[in-house]
């Protein structure tokens, strides 16, 4: 009996192991992330962040899907007096990226991106862009990693109507560049930083730069705590409106 218990002990273990590193060679991963901050007093205001990521690597091919919204609700008083929440500003952006590496010895590969923001905040109804061109990952280990790339692309943004200005539509050719550092600072702790330019060539278009500092630290196996700062640059912007925007926040993010 021990020796048929044995035998197929024996014959499923490569089963079982080949189960084990299907699931450490998946290549999707993906996370959720979701903060809150309430204020009360003076004023009683709620701020919503959330976002999802989607990540696919194997082989030669890596993409990634984000997907970011922002909201900030405003108690405000009816004409009954009564109190409610009403979403005073909202901004949500969507970025698709999609790199095929050429050669697996120098890391050059080609890209695709395709980039949707909707920002209440800023002086635009929206902004989007479509670029591709050529990449590097010039280096990569256990700690870090680096990846850049440029490429042509073209831009369109959507300017916001005012009492005495129409909304008109603004349209150019830009050269996309990209810069995406990442670093273990040890196995519970990673910094980010993402630095983006979509440059309009054109006198008198706008041109757009961010930059995305990030520091994540894990608290459980699938469960971590995320610091971010995001700064949004747009040359030419409406009177009235700043050229730069700022964006703290601390989220709560699940990986699955």
């Amino acid at each position: 009996m021990n020796h048929k218990i044995a035998i197929a002990a024996i014959c499923c273990f490569p089963l079982i192991s080949a189960a084990e590193d299907k699931v450490k060679t998946s290549p999707i991963t993906a996370s959720a992330e979701l903060g809150l901050l309430y204020k009360t007093g003076n004023t009683k205001s709620a701020d919503i962040k959330t976002g999802f990521d989607v990540k696919y690597e194997e082989e030669l091919w890596r993409s990634t899907l984000a997907f970011d919204l922002l909201i900030k609700k405003t108690e405000k008083t009816d004409e009954n007096g009564e109190e409610h929440f009403d979403t005073s500003d909202q901004k949500w952006t969507v970025e698709s990226k999609t790199n095929y590496t050429l050669d697996k010895t120098s890391k050059n590969y080609i890209y695709g991106d395709i980039a949707y923001e909707d920002n209440r905040f800023s002086g635009f109804e929206n902004q989007s862009s479509i670029s591709a061109g050529w990449g590097r990952e010039w280096f990569k280990n256990e700690k870090a990693s680096l990846f850049a790339d440029i490429g042509p692309g073209y831009k369109r943004d959507v300017t916001k109507a005012t009492d005495s200005v129409e909304s008109e539509t603004q349209s150019s050719f830009i050269i996309q560049a990209q810069a995406l550092y990442l670093r273990k600072i040890n196995e519970h702790v990673e910094f980010k930083q993402l630095l983006s330019a979509k440059y309009a060539p054109k006198s008198g278009a706008n041109s757009k730069y961010k930059a995305e500092t990030s520091i994540t630290t894990k608290l459980i196996e699938t469960l971590a705590l995320k610091f971010s700062f995001i700064i949004d640059h747009n040359t030419e912007v409406e009177s009235g409106t700043d050229r730069t925007d700022t964006q703290t926040a601390m989220t709560l993010v699940y990986s699955f």
